[in-house]
């Protein structure tokens, strides 16, 4: 899929594989019936790594990278990610809060030349039970991305043997791929 088609989509359907050393997520656009359209994404992320680095292809093939992010330290979880477009051109940045509130978790997204979004976990009581009660971290969450009362967009993490998420994208000015990168890390580096 072009960028500019991939530009112009409004929901993103991101889906967790399961397999012993790695995390793969499949991004598919949304079908008018709600099913999953053609992949636009796939994403490998190896578990233990010292320095998290994340590189999403256009498809399983990884003959073409669509983007990355790449930990900005060493083991610093509130150090940050980079997002890269193909050719490792800065396109975007988020880090996770640490320390801002013990009840929802609360991450910052940034695009060249937009404000600051912030995402925080919507419902406090599902926070709370994920975050202190080790056997129900499989629970949904969903996340708000907003700058003031302004959301950008959203990931809804959805009930289910397997992580899958719903990314609704409200402003069109964002950049798909660092969306993409932010909803993989979502799921990828939530529970650090």
């Amino acid at each position: 899929m072009d960028l500019p088609t991939l530009q112009a989509q409004r929901r993103l359907l991101v889906r967790q594989k399961i397999t012993m050393m790695v995390n793969r997520y499949v991004v598919h656009i949304e079908q008018p019936d709600g099913s999953e359209g053609p992949m636009v994404a796939f994403a490998e992320q190896k578990r233990l790594a010292f320095k998290e680095q994340v590189t999403l292809y256009t498809d399983e093939s990884r003959q073409y990278v669509l983007a990355g992010f790449k930990a900005r330290k060493v083991l610093d979880l509130g150090s940050g990610y980079d997002v890269v477009d193909h050719a490792g051109q800065p396109i975007g940045y988020f880090r996770k809060e640490f320390g801002a509130s013990l009840l929802r978790s609360t991450w910052h997204f940034q695009q060249p030349g937009m404000p600051t979004f912030t995402g925080q976990e919507r419902n406090v009581l599902v926070s709370i039970l994920r975050r202190f009660v080790d056997s129900l971290s499989w629970l949904p969450y969903h996340f708000d991305f907003g700058a003031g009362a302004q959301i950008a967009f959203s990931v809804d993490r959805k009930y289910g043997l397997r992580d899958r998420y719903i990314v609704d994208i409200q402003d069109p000015r964002l950049d798909r791929r660092v969306i993409i990168a932010m909803a993989v890390a979502l799921d990828a580096l939530q529970a650090r």
